[in-house]
């Protein structure tokens, strides 16, 4: 991608202001012919340098170039020094005062320049008349300077305000946006519910008769069993066509499988890979469970192991055990680290979102320091629907 040259001048200030201070230096070298003003040609071209050499940095630096400026001219005044070609200097430090500092500054700037001018009127001149109507001159090309300045300065306050005027109403319409999507979603999510609920509630429902009636009614049974296929194909239907919508304004892009318990050893090792020492067991029969729960014991260690990543030290040890005990399924994962001395900055979500995955599935969850220090999480899932509950 090609710069524009104008945003790559905008980084090199000093470059630029040296293009402009060029022609002022430039312009002052014809002095050096002739008697260069009744000073010698050294002293010329000394003052001439001096003069113009801080006009390099007067973006950078705006307001020590300026009194460096002043301070030279006003010993150039004091030493009885003819004005020079490069005194214009002055008057180019205190427009960049004026247009690139506050109010204050330019003002004082701007009565700085004006005393000097007094000073050089008082000096110079042999006549009234002629001193009359250099500090007339003077002054009036000072004031120009310096309300150049404060026009410049305006302009670009009023340009940056709208800017920034442009990338709010940017904002404001993002977040808009954001929030009408939010809330489509929000109403796609309540009607998949409805969906799910429904159809299900009706699918239980014909099952229920159908088995009863399976014995002495076959045609009934039948009636129902051809209820449940076509529900289950509506309920089918509705749900693929509405998360379909949520996919769509999805930015992930790639819907990979979830993680579950088999992918606990991969985390584990992950986590390892990164300094941790964990140690990692499994007691009893791993039962066969849903996915969603799988995935709710995958989130619950890797939270725990987040949490110890972050809070437990640089000497801290995890252990992960998992117990299947009849119908549930124990997590456990205790660290030996800070435990209730690590700091907490009140922003992580991360034990809430375990708590409320765990109550979903009619489980239980406590995090908590333990009292001979270190962290401990400790959750009980089923590992069977219970259809009563259902």
């Amino acid at each position: 991608m090609v710069v524009p040259v104008w945003d790559w001048l905008r980084g090199r200030k000093p470059l630029v202001d040296a293009f402009f201070a060029a022609p002022v230096l430039f312009f002052a070298l014809p002095g050096l012919v002739g008697d260069s003003y009744g000073i010698g040609r050294a002293t010329y071209a000394l003052m001439a340098v001096v003069l113009t050499a801080p006009l390099v940095l007067r973006r950078t630096f705006p307001r020590a170039v300026f009194a460096a400026v002043a301070l030279i001219s006003f010993v150039q005044c004091v030493l009885s020094v003819v004005p020079l070609l490069a005194n214009v200097a002055v008057l180019m430090s205190l427009y960049t005062v004026a247009a690139g500092c506050s109010f204050r500054w330019g003002l004082a700037a701007v009565l700085s320049t004006e005393v000097g001018a007094a000073m050089a009127t008082w000096r110079y001149p042999d006549g009234a008349a002629d001193r009359k109507y250099t500090f007339v001159m003077l002054t009036a090309v000072v004031a120009g300077v310096w309300l150049l300045g404060l026009h410049m300065r305006t302009r670009r306050a009023y340009l940056r305000s709208v800017e920034e005027r442009a990338e709010r109403l940017e904002r404001e319409r993002d977040n808009e946006v954001k929030m009408a999507m939010a809330a489509e979603r929000a109403r796609i999510a309540r009607e998949l519910h409805d969906v799910v609920a429904h159809n299900v509630s009706v699918i239980v429902v014909q099952a229920d008769g159908a088995s009863y009636a399976i014995d002495t009614d076959v045609g009934l049974a039948r009636q129902a069993l051809d209820t449940i296929s076509s529900t289950g194909r509506l309920a089918l239907a509705e749900m693929r066509r509405l998360l379909g919508v949520l996919r769509e304004n999805d930015d992930v892009g790639v819907f990979a499988p979830q993680p579950g318990v088999a992918q606990i050893d991969e985390l584990v090792e992950q986590v390892r890979a990164s300094g941790l020492p964990v140690t990692f067991e499994v007691d009893g029969t791993p039962a066969v469970m849903s996915e969603g729960r799988q995935l709710t014991v995958f989130r619950i260690v890797q939270e725990a192991l987040t949490n110890t990543l972050k809070h437990g030290g640089p000497r801290a040890a995890v252990s992960i055990r998992l117990r299947y005990a009849g119908d549930s399924l124990e997590i456990r994962v205790d660290d030996d680290g800070r435990g209730a001395a690590a700091p907490d900055d009140g922003r992580g979500h991360g034990l809430a979102g375990m708590r409320e995955r765990v109550t979903v599935y009619g489980g239980s969850v406590r995090a908590a320091p333990r009292p001979g220090g270190g962290f401990e999480v400790v959750a009980r899932i089923p590992v069977h629907e219970e259809v009563g509950a259902a």
